[in-house]
């Protein structure tokens, strides 16, 4: 098995030197190139992370060492304050060898962001003494919540807490109730540390995407104060509190924006290991019964070169999108609502887009790819668990993608 020293890339060790100061930052591009040597080495891990329904404790590890988790993290917490496609392009090449490995580095590697956004009291709790403590979550709003002096009690059951047995403390999803009677209730991520939850081990077991760890969280009344609360009204006006001790262009960005790409992203890297899987079985594949080579098959060279060609488009869209998120943040602008309409539309769209094309290119394989030794079948299984995803359903995203056009304010805010 590899280890931290075995990922150097052009003679540079893999060791954070967990300094903030921006002279002692790594090169984003170093930062890549370290996500892409750990291809082959999460690769052979593969096995292992979807036996035991977990990443294994050594990659991340290696990811911890590596600086992956600070990419998005304050740099006065010890982070690298780094633009989001930084933290994407870490992602791609993480999933691209492992889809459960970079899925688990999405969702808990963008929560340093949203640590960032909540009250400095609750960003010291975290990061004060370890500032490579790790976060997980569980956004559903499924809690029972009760207002107490100086903040709340909480109680409830949480699915998919992805990466849960590596983090130490929680972000959990609950509505408050209304303080008047027939008013909204405030929906908020309430932030617990690890000695107020448990976590059900055996609750992950499904089909694809196994090796994540989204294991269930379970809350028995614990006492949760304001100030380790974020209000999702906050994230949708980017008038978070932690915006006053962290006043960079990257914390005014839409805290929706950032998350809701961490849970489509890694399907960049399960279509690319798909592409390639597909492509080497088309080389070295005879048909048995037609005695015909599949690299002249027309239709799976047409359907392999479509993946290609559209995972791509899908990235260079990706890559616009943080982009323009970024010059308007150093503008001081606010993004218009037509922009972070389409921009959620087009996120919701990509795991199922690369779905479908994976689809096309598998039903062309023939018997060599029905066999679970197949290096295209994790990927295809993991492409079609990550749809299942609220956030990767278009159609939670067409009204508001039109709405938006119109000029209309969004039914759905998490945007």
């Amino acid at each position: 098995m590899a280890t931290v020293a075995a990922l150097a890339v052009d003679g540079e060790d893999l060791v954070d030197p967990g300094m903030p100061d921006a002279a002692a930052l790594p090169d984003a591009a170093a930062l890549v190139a370290r996500a892409h040597a750990m291809i082959p080495v999460l690769r052979a891990r593969s096995a292992q992370c979807i036996a035991e329904r977990d990443v294994p404790a050594q990659s991340i590890a290696d990811m911890q060492a590596a600086g992956f988790f600070r990419i998005l993290q304050p740099r006065r917490w010890g982070g690298y304050e780094m633009h989001p496609n930084v933290f994407y392009d870490c992602q791609k090449a993480l999933a691209q060898g492992c889809m459960s490995t970079g899925w688990m580095y999405g969702v808990v590697g963008c929560h340093p962001y949203e640590i960032a956004l909540f009250h400095e009291e609750a960003q010291a709790e975290v990061w004060g003494d370890d500032p490579a403590t790790l976060v997980s979550s569980s956004y559903q709003p499924v809690g029972k919540v009760t207002v107490v002096d100086g903040g709340f009690r909480l109680s409830g059951r949480w699915g998919f807490s992805t990466g849960s047995v590596h983090c130490q403390w929680v972000v959990l999803g609950a509505l408050v109730p209304p303080a008047e009677p027939g008013g909204a209730p405030d929906m908020r991520a309430f932030l617990l540390p690890r000695s107020d939850y448990m976590i059900d081990r055996e609750s992950w077991r499904v089909f694809g995407l196994q090796g994540t760890g989204s294991h269930d969280v379970i809350v028995d009344d614990v006492f949760v104060p304001d100030y380790r609360t974020h209000r999702s009204v906050d994230g949708f006006l980017c008038t978070n509190p932690g915006q006053e001790t962290n006043p960079g262009p990257l914390y005014t960005l839409p805290w929706a924006q950032v998350f809701m790409r961490s849970v489509s992203t890694a399907a960049f890297g399960g279509a690319r290991a798909a592409i390639d899987a597909a492509i080497d079985i088309a080389q070295n594949r005879v048909s048995t019964n037609t005695g015909k080579p599949s690299k002249s098959d027309p239709f799976l060279l047409a359907a392999i070169a479509k993946a290609h060609a559209q995972v791509i488009e899908m990235e260079q869209t990706l890559r616009l999108t943080f982009d323009d998120l970024m010059d308007h943040a150093r503008r001081g602008e606010a993004i218009p609502m037509e922009k972070r309409t389409l921009y959620a539309y087009n996120s919701s769209s990509v795991v199922r887009r690369m779905a479908d094309l994976v689809d096309d290119m598998v039903q062309l394989l023939g018997g060599r790819a029905i066999y679970m030794t197949s290096a295209i079948i994790q990927p295809w299984l993991d492409l079609h668990a990550g749809r299942a995803h609220v956030a990767n359903d278009p159609a939670n995203r067409t009204q508001d993608l039109i709405g938006g056009i119109l000029g209309e304010q969004p039914t759905f805010t998490f945007l």
